[in-house]
C-alpha cells in the first residue's frame, strides 16, 4: 500500500476562522491551494504534501474527520479496513470534486478521511 500524503483536518466556526487560520499559516510558509467555501487547504510551496486543511463543515459526510490520507489505491485500503471490523463511519464514494472515499474510526476514536484521486 502507498500512502501518498497525511493531511491534519481541523474543525472551525465560520469563514472569517479560515481566513485567520490561513494569514496565520502564511506566517509559516503555508499557501492557498484549494477553497470550496466549506473547506480550504493549504500547502508547502516548496513540498506540496505537506498540507492542513480547515473545515467549517462535512458537506457528504456526518462529520468533520481529523485527518486524511491519501493513499493509491482506496478501493483495495478500503477492503481491507472492511474486513478488519473496523468502524466505518462513511462508506466508499466518488465525490464531485475527484476523489473517491470512505471514513473509519480510529481505535482512539478520532475519524480517519482515507481518499484516493480519480482519474
Amino acid at each position: 500500500m502507498t500512502i501518498r500524503r497525511i493531511v491534519p483536518d481541523f474543525e472551525v466556526a465560520s469563514d472569517q476562522d479560515m481566513t485567520t487560520n490561513r494569514d496565520f499559516y502564511g506566517l509559516l510558509g503555508f499557501e492557498e491551494v484549494m477553497n470550496q467555501g466549506w473547506v480550504m487547504t493549504l500547502a508547502s510551496p516548496a513540498n506540496p504534501t505537506a498540507q492542513i486543511s480547515f473545515l467549517t463543515e462535512e458537506r457528504t459526510a456526518p462529520v468533520v474527520p481529523d485527518l486524511s490520507v491519501e493513499v493509491e489505491d482506496v478501493d483495495a485500503v478500503y477492503a481491507q479496513v472492511l474486513a478488519s471490523g473496523a468502524e466505518i463511519v462513511r462508506d466508499l464514494r466518488d465525490e464531485e470534486w475527484g476523489v473517491r472515499r470512505f471514513f473509519v474510526r480510529d481505535p482512539n476514536g478520532r475519524v480517519v478521511n482515507v481518499l484516493g484521486h480519480r482519474g
